[in-house]
């Protein structure tokens, strides 16, 4: 693209050129290297794949991208260069609404047809072994094992993505990974490398908000949704094409922990989030989704405000409802991680007959780039054959040789057409066959007009919020810019959010205590300031009805009330919540009755991050011996820091104003159990989760 379509803009302390769509280009200039492929060739566009159209598929004579994608695809083994640390199930996907008008695939045609799964969550940044509770984006990735082939849905638990187009993919995991200087930090993205790459890169706000909200930071895996992120095709009989957005909603609703919680829950269990699905399904608590759609037309893309091809942007569900037409459900764990979780590889490019591509230009870079990684990850072009990647249906190609093949063709024919009547033979009428889209457009190296609008839909998500997620979305962008040692990044993204909200910049430069205001980045596109909240882009809003799958942590010691315990256990039980009993010794207490009863943790290994409310049972004596603890002390005041409801026996006071819980502390959140009668109330209340009014109270900087 020629540089007289651009024009120079300046954010905080850099300038830089800004092509028609908005994309931010570095261009050489005075001792500055020009960039080259590998080869030697000066790059013109470093932003952008080639396309047919600035809206057309990508084309596969980009020689730059494909260098640029094909090196980065192949820079570590054996673990995965993104989403290393993941976590797997079996399980089934049942259909519950048929779409047979829309798509002629099998898998969601027929009402009550059921297909096996596996589905692997994981991180992003980090390396296999770093920890679960990290800020990051989740992996949602979903392997359908259909009559009609492996169907992949690749998709995270956040329904935008930080690019628009894939030849930025390896820069902005450059930038998110540890720096290549000094090796830290794993797993974070609060360093000067990611801040000054999105700082430089308008069209990573929209996720900078979602990564900075709690959605970052999920309770469990059972607890967060999974998208698809970008739009696909349905193709019914007649070759009609229906554009679609895949949606996975948990059916036990959402929940995520707080940053102070998330911290210590790596310090004691950096392997929450697996034990979690571990002990769920295990236990037969099967985690369940509902996969909904988002069906629509070219009528609707055509007035929609923004471009259905950039991944960088959602279809609120007020505008396009969401159709719930089938469940996922996991329960079964792997025999063998490393045979099936390690070894699983998803591929975007992994559909069946009737579901198509768009000409999103980070889909289409995806679909090139998994298959070479997967094939670089697992040693050759046989991937396919282990258990865990091959189709549970019936498959023949003349495929043959190479890195551990498992299985060759047949016979004497290994090629075709033969004249041996041996091997297969394609199928016009059942094949697959691509959605036939006119396309029309000269070659360029440019995005979609509309894909120039980077704050409007920030905007929106952010006035989604409530109250509590907004102040907590601010707190992160403070903690994670406060880790960057330059203080011109923090400006930067500063200057960004002002286009965002004047408010939350206004408070994100107070908790940097910016000596200076910097102006608003210059948008490319003029924000939209009218866009209405929307209820399903918030965490609190979309709650569980009960306290079920959740955990309780249950402080008790040799002499507690042993009705008292057995009737919180029952309440329990009804509710579906698991309940975890600490104590000083793991080997148990001596309740009221004389009986022993085994522990499930001791209390200097199990802070109560790790619950998700708590209730405090010892007796006078057991009391008084923890109150010298300093682990049950912190039990207690981490449990009402992190807003957490807390029931509490008579015996359990001194124990209170140990953890720092004076009696002005005493809000609706801390729950006298006096009686029987009080235990079915508490776990009723503790169906909110948290108690938010008190957050407020335990924040002064």
């Amino acid at each position: 693209m020629s540089t007289d379509k651009r024009t120079t803009v300046t954010i905080g302390d850099q300038t830089f050129e800004r092509g028609p769509q908005g994309a931010t280009h570095q261009v050489a200039t005075g001792d500055i290297p020009i960039l080259t492929t590998q080869q030697g060739v000066p790059v013109s566009d470093d932003q952008n794949t080639e396309k047919a159209g600035a809206r057309g598929p990508s084309l596969l004579e980009d020689f730059h991208f494909r260098e640029k994608i094909f090196h980065f695809d192949h820079e570590r083994i054996p673990e995965r260069v993104v989403h290393a640390r993941g976590y797997g199930a079996h399980g089934f996907f049942e259909l519950t609404d048929s779409l047979s008008d829309y798509t002629t695939a099998s898998v969601l045609g027929k009402i009550g047809k059921r297909v096996p799964a596996f589905v692997r969550f994981s991180t992003v940044a980090g390396a296999r072994g770093s920890s679960d509770m990290v800020r990051d984006v989740r992996g949602f990735a979903v392997k359908l094992y259909t009559e009609e082939g492996n169907w992949d849905l690749v998709g995270n638990n956040m329904p935008v993505f930080f690019i628009q187009d894939a030849i930025k993919f390896p820069d902005m995991v450059h930038a998110v990974k540890e720096e290549p200087d000094s090796g830290f930090p794993q797993a974070q993205s609060a360093h000067d490398n990611f801040w000054d790459f999105a700082s430089l890169s308008p069209e990573t706000v929209h996720m900078l908000l979602w990564i900075m909200s709690d959605r970052a930071i999920p309770r469990s895996f059972r607890f967060m949704e999974g998208f698809g992120v970008h739009t696909f095709r349905l193709v019914n009989a007649d070759g009609k094409s229906t554009y679609v957005k895949f949606h996975w909603k948990p059916k036990q609703g959402l929940q995520s922990v707080v940053w102070n919680e998330a911290v210590k829950i790596n310090g004691a269990d950096p392997d929450f989030h697996r034990r979690d699905l571990w002990d769920a399904i295990n236990s037969g608590d099967f985690p369940e989704w509902e996969l909904g759609v988002q069906l629509f037309d070219d009528a609707f893309a055509d007035k929609f405000d923004f471009d259905i091809l950039d991944a960088t942007k959602l279809i609120p569900e007020e505008l396009v409802p969401v159709r719930r037409i089938g469940r996922l459900v996991l329960n079964r764990m792997v025999d063998n991680f490393f045979a099936e979780t390690e070894q699983v590889a998803f591929c975007t490019q992994n559909v069946v007959p009737g579901i198509a591509f768009t000409n999103d230009p980070l889909l289409q870079g995806r679909n090139f780039s998994y298959l070479d990684t997967q094939t670089k990850r697992l040693g050759g072009p046989n991937f396919t054959h282990l258990p865990i990647n091959a189709p549970k249906c019936p498959f023949h190609n003349f495929q043959q040789d190479g890195h551990m093949a498992m299985h060759n063709p047949k016979g004497r024919a290994n090629y075709e057409p033969n004249s041996w009547g041996m091997g297969p033979r394609e199928n016009p009428q059942t094949g697959y066959k691509p959605y036939a889209e006119e396309l029309n457009g000269r070659k360029t190296r440019e995005r979609g007009e509309l894909f120039a609008d980077h704050y409007s839909q920030a905007r929106q998500f952010y006035a989604s919020q409530t109250s509590t997620e907004q102040t907590h979305i601010k707190d992160a962008f403070v903690f994670e810019l406060s880790k960057c040692l330059t203080p011109a990044i923090r400006a930067r993204v500063v200057a960004h959010l002002l286009n965002v909200d004047e408010t939350l910049a206004q408070a994100v430069a107070e908790g940097l205590r910016l000596e200076k205001m910097p102006a608003p980045a210059p948008a490319a596109r003029t924000p939209l300031t009218d866009l209405p909240a929307s209820n399903p882009l918030s965490i609190l809003k979309n709650g569980p009805k009960t306290f079920k799958g959740r955990k309780l942590g249950v402080l008790v010691t040799d002499g507690t009330d042993a009705e008292l315990l057995a009737a919180l256990m029952k309440a329990a039980e009804t509710e579906g919540t698991t309940i975890e009993l600490v104590a000083p010794a793991v080997g148990g207490v001596k309740t009221t009755d004389g009986k022993l009863i085994p522990a499930g943790q001791k209390i200097v290994g199990a802070p109560s991050v790790l619950y998700d409310a708590v209730v405090l049972l010892p007796s006078a004596e057991g009391a008084k011996l923890l109150t010298r603890e300093a682990t049950a002390r912190d039990f207690v005041a981490d449990a009402f820091a992190h807003a957490k409801f807390i029931g509490y026996g008579a015996e359990a006071k001194p124990l209170l104003a140990k953890g720092g819980i004076t009696p002005e502390d005493m809000d609706d959140g801390i729950v006298p159990l006096k009686a029987v009668s009080d235990l079915q109330n508490f776990i009723t209340l503790c169906r909110n989760l948290r108690f938010w009014d008190r957050e407020a109270r335990t924040q002064a900087v």
